[in-house]
């Protein structure tokens, strides 16, 4: 492991926070979808990108508690005994995941984003991250081909998917602002999300276009998930996902 991580300050854990808690709250609200996809291949599908999500989360939080020494909190600690305050994850992986549609949708506006991301931290100065981003971006391409092909299956096919898969980009677009605006980072080890979007909006604007879906003015709008501030929606998320760590304390299987 880089030195790096002897010497980390609250921005390089932040940056990994940011990174972990995304992953870790888009995979469990996608494991909602387990049992209850609308077909058996999609079911597995879905579940099989929840654990690749989850799994990113555990290397970040294991990353994460080596970056703050003294205290040491492992991946459980990091996943379920912080309060919603304590989360960094973009406000968009906690929304709830309404129909299909709008849960293909959310998949492909953020893992287009979490490529570009995991390309620009493979060359980050911490090289256990860096290690950590390239076997992330093997998994997030997958991803992300899975959510640009169901994106243009949904939105240039029937009148009603179409329908819905316009509803659900008029919904999330707004939430997308705050994948790029700007936050404290250590500039040797993260990288600034706002100069991510030119490579966004060339991976999202043509598979939309082939989905024939209007892309949404852009408002004034901007959430602020990854600094610390969350609504009802995580709470309850939480409430599920944290049951048996708060019923039973520190337990052991």
């Amino acid at each position: 492991m880089s030195d790096v991580t002897s010497t980390a300050g609250t921005e390089h854990l932040d940056d990994v926070l940011r990174v972990a808690d995304s992953s870790l709250i888009l995979g469990h609200r996608l494991s909602e979808w387990c049992g209850h996809g609308p077909i058996l291949e999609e079911d597995i599908a879905l579940t099989n990108i929840a654990l690749d999500l989850i799994g990113q989360a555990r290397l970040l939080y294991t990353l994460a508690g080596a970056l703050e020494g003294g205290e040491g909190r492992d991946e459980d600690q990091f996943a379920f005994n912080r309060t919603k305050d304590e989360f960094r994850n973009v406000t968009m992986v906690e929304l709830p995941n309404d129909d299909y549609g709008c849960t293909i949708m959310r998949n492909f506006l953020f893992t287009a984003f979490q490529r570009e991301l995991w390309m620009a931290l493979q060359a980050s100065g911490d090289a256990r991250l860096s290690e950590i981003a390239a076997k992330s971006l093997n998994e997030t391409r997958y991803h992300l081909q899975h959510a640009s092909d169901w994106t243009v299956r949904l939105g240039d096919g029937t009148d009603e998917s179409h329908t819905r898969m316009q509803r659900a980009l008029d919904m999330l677009w707004p939430y997308t602002a705050e994948l790029f605006s700007a936050s404290a980072l250590d500039a040797k080890i993260g990288v600034a999300w706002p100069a991510l979007e030119a490579g966004w909006r060339k991976a999202v604007s043509p598979v939309l276009d082939v989905a024939t879906l209007q892309i949404p003015e852009r408002t004034s709008f901007v959430s602020h998930g990854k600094e610390g501030v969350h609504g009802e929606h995580l709470e309850l998320l939480l409430d599920e996902m944290q049951h048996l760590q708060r019923t039973y304390p520190n337990c052991n299987w």
